[in-house]
């Protein structure tokens, strides 16, 4: 998949699409919170050589070689993203037919769009937060604290324009006290597409009760996977699992 930039107004935005064949959806990658186009590697291509689909991929703006943001995240990001970002994009691309796969605060963007009336197959969530834990806010600033001698920091380097900026976006944003009490478990219930959630047993930025509750009120059909020997990532630590996982559940689609 060639990267390339899509035009929103006046900034540009890095992405990548696989076209779909005729009749089957696109599936449509959200990173994590300090992910890129580039940090999916080749996971995308293969799900969607699995399954038979199309593949979008792009960098959230002040992530990648995207264009910064304009404005400073605060506690309605996630919903921003979900409602305005998320729609914007695939308009421009002409996209209908779609199976979001979100990672962390990508799967968190996922579930808020489905929760906002947005139409979509279906979606796989891996590691989402649906409500703030401690443990997610403990891990973060424990990062923060390293991040300017940390290895971290030289690997994203590496994905980002400026590396920098992205993680003082990310890390302010979880770290704000007025964002302590965020939680979209209420709108939950307005989801009715069937959601695939993964979750490792190994995390250490969420518990299993995140998605626990995602099954215990979402409205449509949700395949709960609790993963063994999986952290934070697992389309990284248990690729070849996931891959068969998501691919099955993308064929049980109707």
């Amino acid at each position: 998949m060639t990267p390339s930039f899509l035009a929103l107004g006046s900034r540009r935005l890095e992405y990548a699409l696989l076209p779909a064949p005729p009749g089957k959806p696109t599936l449509v990658f959200l990173h994590e919170g300090l992910g890129s186009l580039s940090t999916w590697r080749d996971f995308p291509a293969r799900l969607a050589a699995q399954a038979g689909c199309g593949a979008l991929v792009y960098s959230r703006f002040g992530h990648g070689q995207s264009d910064p943001e304009h404005e400073t995240r605060g506690p309605d990001f996630f919903w921003r993203e979900a409602r305005a970002t998320l729609p914007s994009i695939l308009a421009a691309l002409g996209l209908t037919n779609v199976v979001l796969v979100g990672h962390s605060d990508g799967a968190t963007i996922a579930l808020c769009h489905l929760a906002s009336g947005f139409h979509a197959k279906g979606a796989i969530v891996a590691a989402p937060h649906i409500f703030v834990e401690e443990l997610t806010v403990r891990a973060i600033a424990a990062l923060a604290a390293t991040w300017k001698d940390g290895a971290v920091r030289t690997r994203l380097q590496r994905h980002h324009r400026d590396a920098d900026a992205t993680f003082a976006a990310w890390s302010g944003h979880w770290l704000d006290p007025e964002f302590a009490g965020w939680t979209m478990v209420p709108e939950l219930a307005a989801i009715a597409a069937p959601i695939l959630t993964l979750q490792g047993t190994d995390d250490i930025y969420g518990s299993m009760r995140q998605i626990d509750e995602i099954a215990a009120h979402a409205r449509g059909p949700v395949t709960l996977r609790k993963l063994e020997r999986c952290g934070h990532d697992p389309f990284r630590d248990r690729t070849d699992h996931v891959l068969a996982l998501a691919a099955d559940y993308i064929a049980r689609l109707r």
